[in-house]
């Protein structure tokens, strides 16, 4: 009996020593296994080197886990999962969301097939991967809500200030729904003009997606509309205006759609946005118009007597010899950040040990945030509505229109900050959670410009192109943010590096190219950066640690999908987009043409297709695309996350891939507000697509969608001087210009000059730009002239300049030179030529500008302003016709 006893024990032994190195040996295969990877082609990996069956290219080392064949995300190793596979009540937000209008008990059930039947479910196969929609059953209902949109004020800042309020609240109230259910929701715009709303990142009929003129007529005002579709997802979605600027002043609100079954945990809608005084309209005039207002607000204007200071008068001087002005990471300033319509929120019913999840929509115009929780690591669960594998990080960018879900634990019983501070670290907003003593989450330290206007210079050619800067660059993964935008340098920082002895040298794009000296890139040439000092001699630097912080920063390289998102075998259409722009003029643009320069993009439903992006301009871009969710590929492959937002960062190149399942027509845009209505977008349309009843006239229609790039704005600058007055005044829209100048002294001696031309900028980075026009001038010549001049009736060539009486139609050129010189050679019908050069508003500080002219027609002149107000300046002038002057100026 002994022996069989131990026989048996040893048996047992030796299987759970076998049981445990097997696995071991799986958690070393999925969790540590080297994986090499194409850069060109992310799906093709290999647990050894190799070189890609696709394109030949030699596969990169990654470290990551290796992609198996089996889903291996459980609610044991994924908690936060849920699941769709039987209906239980959830109602634990912790702040208050819409009430439905009408008990659901009260509305009879619908099966799946009355669903498909009433409002034309669309089939989603291969839309979604691991979708399962619940089959009918009493629990599938129909939830209404009435959302009343109205005119409103509101006061952030002391001003009282026009918004849009719905159900008499900044944002939207948060709607709420579950998979199964039809959302039927009605709108009653109680408001003065028309309005429509998008359900953004969602599947649903195509005459329901809430595009004005596109897919729907406006809403007119005092009239009420009713959206009506199927809850095909689950997740973080949210809801806006897409009609005009209204989404900057308060129209828009999250979208939650749970599963059946929800974990229990406390969960917070948390919408982010910005506020600004300024009316949207006169914010986008004032971008076209170049007025730096905004900078001189942020205080990032980056003006010579800055660039003095600083030690960098040559990377300025570099930054314009590129034909570029100041950077900035955001175009807008902001008075305040706003978190669901407050600049800071307290909720106090947590306590030590709990789990809260936030889902957080950027419903802001055109604003980045930074997250970070003063109680720990963010542990990110889903992205646009998508499940992920969870992630802890440090600190993460959210991009305008994205949605994350994210899991934070209260250390102890105190009152920790999750804080959103804007990219350009104007401002913040705050979630305080928990009671007790205040624990502050970090705040971010300003940006060095100049040192980012350095790494602008590398980047860019002198046509305005970005350098390629090679496959790696993408999925976020080298931070264009501290490349682009580095932060000012702590004094511990200072302290810290000065305990160490060598240095080390990295290439800011590459940081895997390190070095103990200075030198050069060897694969992109651009100049290495000390980085910091390290305790050896950089004998072994490929094992130094550059990176001094320590902490972990998203980028979307580390998402996964907690299931497969391969496409469904079938044909593929492919597309490549380049992202263009100017900001000089602020045009934006897809391979140099805006949507109205376009045509719609023809797909056919069943057909997969997959979009190359490549952003060859200094702004980052959120694309969105209506109506789909789209595959981002990274090293994942299979397992690549799936998105409806996509931040694509200058220089870098992504793919994504979606399956055509719809019908109609769908909008790809950019999702800053304000490059948006530039141009920066495309529309796919279904080939064979019914006709959509909601657009009476689609011809009529269409035209109104391309009115939004095709808008003029008008801009100017016009002076009262104490020897006449002067000013120029444009009209111009994406190409086209139109512009007035005029000089008119006191005086005949001082002369009266009128130019007037009408010229459209023909190249990619707009800096020329043939013209027509008229000229006229007068100007009674005096003896002291032609005693300076010789003869100021000839100009430089020897022709007669004809001062005293020209009334001429004239023909020309303007073209943009480097140092923001603007060169203009014209000839009149009578054949006299005229060549002249000149810059404006050059910042010798934050608030003085200069300017200055001159031309073959012996005229020249010389200016400055000190700017006061957006609008007001104090400005002083010597002109050769009208001599010298000072007085007010006025720019629009």
């Amino acid at each position: 009996m002994f022996l069989i006893r131990y026989f048996i024990l040893f048996v047992g032994l030796f299987f759970f020593s076998l049981n445990s190195f097997a696995q071991e040996q799986h958690n070393s295969t999925h969790t540590t296994a080297s994986v090499y990877v194409c850069p060109m082609h992310p799906e093709e990996t290999s647990s050894k080197p190799g070189i890609c069956p696709k394109c030949s290219m030699e596969l990169i080392k990654k470290e990551g886990r290796m992609q198996d064949s089996m889903s291996h995300h459980t609610v044991t190793d994924n908690p936060y999962l849920g699941n769709n596979n039987r209906y239980s009540s959830f109602q634990n937000f912790a702040i208050p969301v819409l009430r439905p209008t009408t008990d659901p008990s009260r509305i009879p059930p619908f099966t799946l097939a009355n669903l498909e039947k009433d409002i034309e479910t669309k089939s989603i196969e291969g839309a979604r991967a691991g979708l399962h929609l619940p089959k009918g059953t009493p629990d599938v209902k129909t939830i209404r809500y009435d959302l009343f949109v109205s005119d409103s004020t509101v006061n952030f800042t002391g001003k009282k200030r026009r918004a849009i309020a719905v159900n008499g609240s900044l944002p939207a109230p948060p709607l709420v729904f579950t998979v199964g259910d039809t959302a039927l929701i009605y709108v009653h715009n109680n408001s003065d003009e028309p309005t429509s709303i998008h359900w953004h990142g969602i599947f649903l009929p195509n005459r329901m997606d809430g595009v004005a003129h596109l897919t729907q007529h406006p809403i007119p005002p005092h009239q009420t509309y009713v959206y009506k579709f199927p809850v095909l997802q689950d997740g973080t979605f949210w809801y806006h205006s897409h009609f005009s600027l209204q989404e900057q002043i308060g129209l828009y609100g999250a979208l939650i759609f749970n599963k059946r079954t929800e974990p229990d945990i406390p969960t917070i809608p948390v919408v982010l946005s910005d506020w600004s005084d300024m009316n949207p309209h006169e914010i986008n005039r004032s971008l076209h118009a170049g007025n730096d207002w905004f900078a001189i607000k942020k205080k990032a204007t980056q003006s010579y007597s800055e660039a003095i200071k600083a030690g960098r008068l040559g990377v300025k001087l570099t930054n314009e010899w590129k034909r570029m002005t100041a950077m900035d990471v955001s175009d807008v300033y902001y008075e305040k950040f706003l978190l669901n319509g407050t600049p800071a929120q307290h909720l106090s019913q947590f306590k030590a040990g709990d789990e809260v999840r936030l889902r957080i929509v950027n419903g802001s115009a055109s604003t980045y945030f930074w997250l970070s929780f003063a109680g720990g690591k963010l542990k990110v669960i889903a992205n646009d509505g998508n499940d992920v594998t969870p992630v802890e990080v440090n600190r993460m960018l959210i991009a305008p229109s994205e949605t994350y879900d994210l899991i934070v634990k209260i250390p102890d019983n105190m009152k920790y900050e999750f804080l959103a501070t804007a990219e350009d670290r104007t401002n913040h907003a705050s979630l305080w959670l928990g009671s007790g003593m205040e624990i502050p989450a970090g705040k971010l330290p300003k940006l060095a410009y100049f040192e980012g206007m350095k790494m602008m210079n590398g980047m860019m050619k002198m046509n305005g192109d970005m350098k390629p800067m090679g496959h790696e660059m993408s999925l976020q993964q080298v931070d264009m943010n501290a490349v682009m935008y580095p932060e000012l340098k702590k004094s511990t920082e200072t302290a810290h590096h000065s305990l160490h002895t060598g240095k080390v040298y990295v290439c800011p794009m590459h940081p895997d190219v390190v070095s103990n000296q200075p030198g050069t890139c060897s694969k992109c040439g651009m100049e290495l950066e000390l980085k910091k000092e390290s305790a050896g001699t950089g004998n072994s630097h490929n094992h130094v640690d550059v990176d001094t912080s320590g902490l972990v920063t998203l980028n979307y390289n580390m998402l996964e999908s907690v299931e497969k998102t391969t496409l469904p075998t079938g044909s593929w259409k492919e597309l490549n987009f380049e992202l263009t722009g100017n900001m000089n003029r602020y045009v934006w643009t897809l391979n140099n043409k805006t949507v109205s320069e376009s045509d719609k993009i023809l797909i056919k439903r069943g057909e997969n297709v997959r979009i190359k992006l490549y952003n060859n301009s200094m702004m980052r871009h959120p694309m969105h695309l209506h109506g789909h969710d789209f595959r981002l590929i990274n090293q994942y492959g299979e397992r690549s996350p799936l998105k409806n937002v996509v931040d694509i960062m200058p220089m870098e190149t992504l793919t994504l891939e979606f399956a055509a399942t719809e019908d109609g027509d769908w909008f790809f845009h950019c999702h800053i507000l304000y490059h948006m209505m530039s141009g920066m977008g495309r529309i796919f349309t279904y080939e064979n697509s019914e006709a959509n009843p909601e657009i009476h006239d689609p011809i009529e229609a269409y035209k109104m969608v391309k009115m939004d790039d095709r808008m003029f704005t008008l801009a100017g600058e016009a002076s009262v001087q104490s020897n006449g007055t002067e000013g120029l005044v444009t009209y111009s829209n994406t190409r086209w210009q139109v512009s007035q100048m005029w000089n008119v002294g006191y005086q005949a001696t001082h002369g009266y000059e009128s130019e007037i031309t009408v010229g459209r900028f023909v190249d990619k980075m707009q800096y020329l730009m043939p013209y027509v026009g008229f000229d006229y001038h007068y100007k009674k010549i005096t003896d002291y002239e032609k005693n300076l001049f010789g003869n100021p009736e000839r100009n430089m060539f020897g022709q007669k300049a004809n001062k005293n009486n020209r009334k001429v139609p004239v023909f020309g050129i303007a073209y943009t030179l480097p140092w923001l010189v603007t060169a203009d050679m014209r000839v009149d019908t009578n054949g006299k030529l005229r060549f002249q050069l000149g810059r404006e508003d050059i910042p010798l500080t934050p608030r003085l500008r200069m300017n200055w002219m001159l031309n073959t027609d012996k005229e020249y002149a010389i200016g400055s302003r000190y700017i006061l107000t957006k609008y007001i300046s104090l400005g002083a002038h010597y002109d050769s016709d009208m001599g010298l002057g000072a007085g007010l100026v006025f720019t629009y």
